[in-house]
């Protein structure tokens, strides 16, 4: 999927340069914008030929994200899933989480973790 930035995020702090938080698609509007007028060589906007298809639509990482807010959730999850802590859990149920998944072998999007890439595999 192609990332579209706002037209001037590379040369401003404020505007997301080396911070990509910050760098959110904002619709050209100026009177002379080249973006706005689709000029080669400048960023492209997005426009419906950049859509992805339909089986990767809503896809994480090509898995299916299931949010987890207890441990009866667990029983649902599937190979093809990914999985997502709920934000209202605490720390000791994460931890619980965090073990189950493990035994399970499942990934977990949004737990940060010493060893392994981005969550347990």
């Amino acid at each position: 999927m192609k990332k579209f930035v706002r037209r001037s995020t590379l040369k401003f702090s404020r505007m997301g340069r080396n911070r990509p938080k910050l760098q959110r698609w904002r619709r050209a509007v100026g009177r002379h914008s080249k973006i706005r007028k689709n000029r080669f060589g400048y960023t492209k906007s997005p426009r419906i030929g950049f859509k992805c298809d339909k089986r990767e639509s809503g896809k994480i990482k090509g898995k299916i994200p299931l949010m987890i807010s207890s441990m009866s959730d667990f029983n649902s999850v599937k190979k093809e899933n990914i999985v997502i802590i709920a934000r209202t859990i605490g720390a000791k149920k994460k931890i619980e989480f965090i073990k189950k998944a493990r035994d399970l072998n499942l990934q977990i999007l949004n737990v940060k973790s010493a060893g392994g890439e981005n969550g347990f595999k």
